[in-house]
């Protein structure tokens, strides 16, 4: 089976070294070329595989997921090899061709290998053709739950299988081996059983929403850590762990537009249900572990430890700089709010809360720092565990303070808009005196007494208008016009879910970061269109045309709409976490240092059942931050291996 066109053109060379095997000594040599495991371990995968396809005793399969680079070996506990014969094939003559890609050559050592062992004789590696790292997967194939399920008559198989019963089929074979890439793992040995049946739906469906979460903390951290890392070594230094980052961001996306399509459609055919699922856990598998091959790499381009004194000054600068920001946010909430302010207080209700939570990172941040003078003479590791988690708690802040001023400016602007909508709304009504528009004429009246009346959101105001002139607009500029508002309004909803998602992860679900992800997807598809030239030729097509525009204006209404759903249901999720712990949302209890807000941000990776009465001087009897006992360090750059690495060495 050869799901990724590994084989190329070798395909007969490949043939013949089985059908000699198959012909020398009556074993039958499989082998399944796949994009990924589906999120199960390579063993398990091989084993279920050589289950379903009927293989017996003397029945063998390799299988190779050429994009996760891993393999492994399925054979019956007494076909006739040792354990040690069957690694001296794959040490020898199997790893070393996937190594150099060699796909094929992979499959003609391990039918010559295993040939070799079997007549007595050392094995030899076949001669190796390097490959490119990777096939890529035709279009329309899936590297989910479909794999598995297709029978194992490899297109180099010879003749048909024999209707042997199933006996029992080794599990204590190579391990996933991952080639250079990836990082190593160990062989583990589970012992002889029986393949591990298939996990319950329900039960798939909890860890595919668990693994999302987590995957997409893992990413959002390790975005914020490379940006770091590129101020403090430039950007050009930084720029392969961007480049993780961005492979990592484009596996989470397509599982997130799976996790969508669930949602949406709900499929009730469970074998459907079943590969999606899979498929979402392949893609959160491979964003991880990409991420975690790299985290050495970057551990030791940011050498913290070493460079913790002058990371230290350069984290007292931001923090110096940011109580202005923080006050100029605070400002911006109340002149544009309450009694007194142009805007109603819906308009400025997501980001009400920021300034204070961005005074309550801070005020963690400098409570870290206070620790990294303490402990730099003496630890610098523990020195720079604080210094980490100063530098996560220094950027959330920023970013909630500059969320207000950039929701202020965002409703200055759909206030010019509005006016502006208005005047268009009334000339296309104008222009259709004869035609029956009074749903149009209402939303222009009402829209136009709020402004009358003091008070009002322009943003929402903004979308009421441009949904009513949605039927109305038919020439080229006014389309454009009607598509750059649709944008501007979906882009600052989108903006302020991103921005209550990343600062409040330690919280949110899988369903609102769902939503944002495809509010993302679909305002990526309306923009552009409309960051095209204002004076193209070119005629907007709206409704009855069926243009580009059209279908743009489309994508923005739904990415708005989207990205309402996903600060709802981070609400809700911020809510049930006040409900759990008795404190506000990245508000303090009267106890807390602001390590509450650490844990609810992400900062700190938590609740963490082993991490005894508090980890790292972050709690305990260690003479700082203790407002949470049981959490665990700083979050960092890599995937789920490794990005709680930080407070693993520093446990207590």
């Amino acid at each position: 089976m050869d799901t990724v066109g590994a084989l190329g053109g070798r395909a007969p060379q490949v043939r013949a070294a089985l059908n000699l095997l198959s012909a020398e000594h009556e074993v039958t040599l499989y082998v399944a070329y796949v994009s990924a495991f589906a999120g199960r371990s390579p063993q398990d995968w091989a084993n279920t595989t050589a289950v379903r396809s009927g293989l017996g005793r003397r029945d063998v399969l390799l299988a190779v997921a050429v994009r996760d680079r891993q393999y492994a070996v399925s054979a019956d506990q007494d076909w006739g090899l040792t354990q040690a014969r069957l690694d001296e094939v794959g040490d020898a003559a199997v790893e070393p061709a996937l190594r150099m890609a060699d796909w094929a050559g992979a499959a003609i050592g391990a039918a010559d290998g295993y040939a070799a062992v079997l007549s007595g004789r050392p094995v030899t590696p076949p001669d190796f053709v390097p490959g490119p790292l990777g096939p890529v997967r035709a279009a329309g194939t899936s590297n989910g739950a479909a794999d598995l399920w297709i029978p194992v008559v490899a297109v180099v198989a010879a003749a048909v299988m024999g209707a042997y019963a199933f006996r029992r089929r080794r599990t204590d074979g190579p391990a996933a081996r991952p080639a250079p890439a990836g990082r190593p793992r160990g062989r583990g040995r589970t012992g002889n059983r029986r393949p591990t049946p298939l996990t319950a739906l329900p039960e798939l469906e909890a860890q595919g929403r668990a693994l999302l979460v987590a995957t997409d903390d893992a990413v959002r951290t390790s975005q914020e850590d490379v940006a770091l890392a590129a101020a403090q070594c430039g950007p050009t230094e930084a720029a392969p762990f961007a480049e993780a980052v961005a492979y990592a961001r484009g596996e989470l996306a397509a599982a997130f537009r799976l996790r969508q399509g669930l949602d949406e459609t709900f499929p009730e055919d469970d074998g459907t249900r079943r590969q999606m699922l899979d498929e979402i856990l392949s893609h959160c598998t491979q964003a991880n572990r990409r991420l975690d091959a790299e985290a050495d790499a970057f551990d030791r381009l940011r050498a913290l430890e070493s460079g913790t004194p002058e990371l230290l000054e350069q984290a007292e600068a931001r923090a110096v700089a940011l109580p202005g920001r923080i006050t100029a946010a605070g400002r911006a909430v109340s002149a544009r709010s309450g009694p007194d302010g142009p805007y109603a207080d819906d308009a400025l209700v997501p980001v009400a809360a920021h300034p204070a939570e961005a005074r309550d990172r801070l005020a963690f941040a400098l409570t870290a720092l206070d620790q990294v003078r303490t402990t730099l003479s003496t630890d610098r590791g523990r020195a720079a565990v604080f210094l980490r988690a100063a530098e996560g708690a220094l950027t959330q802040a920023a970013a909630l303070a500059d969320s207000v001023t950039r929701r202020a400016q965002e409703l200055r602007t759909a206030d010019a808009a509005l006016r502006e909508a208005l005047d268009g709304l009334g000339a296309a009504l104008d222009a259709r005196a004869a035609e029956d528009e009074h749903a149009s004429r209402d939303v222009l009246a009402e829209v136009e007494k709020e402004l009358a009346g003091g008070r009002y959101d322009p943003m929402a105001a903004l979308r009421r208008v441009t949904e009513a002139g949605a039927d109305l607009v038919r020439d080229g500029a006014d389309g454009r016009a009607l598509l750059g508002r649709a944008v501007l309004v979906a882009g600052s909803e989108v903006a302020m879910a991103r921005d209550v998602v990343t600062t409040h992860r330690g919280a949110i679900g899988s369903r609102a970061r769902t939503r944002l992800a495809e509010a993302e997807r679909r305002l990526g598809r309306a923009q552009a269109p409309a960051d095209g030239p204002a004076s193209a030729t070119v005629p907007v097509s709206l409704p009855g045309h069926g243009g580009q525009e059209r279908a743009a204006l489309e994508e923005a209404r739904a990415a708005d709409r989207l990205a309402r759903d996903a600060q709802r249901l981070a609400l809700e999720d911020l809510a049930e976490h006040e409900n759990r712990f008795g404190a506000p949302a990245g508000g303090r209890r009267g106890d807390d240092d602001g390590t509450g807000g650490a844990v609810l941000g992400g900062i700190l990776l938590g609740p963490d059942p082993g991490a005894g009465d508090g980890f790292g001087g972050f709690g305990g009897d260690s003479g700082g931050l203790g407002g949470v006992a049981g959490h665990g360090g700083p979050g960092s750059f890599g995937g789920g291996e490794t990005r709680g690495r930080m407070g693993a060495r520093d446990r207590t």
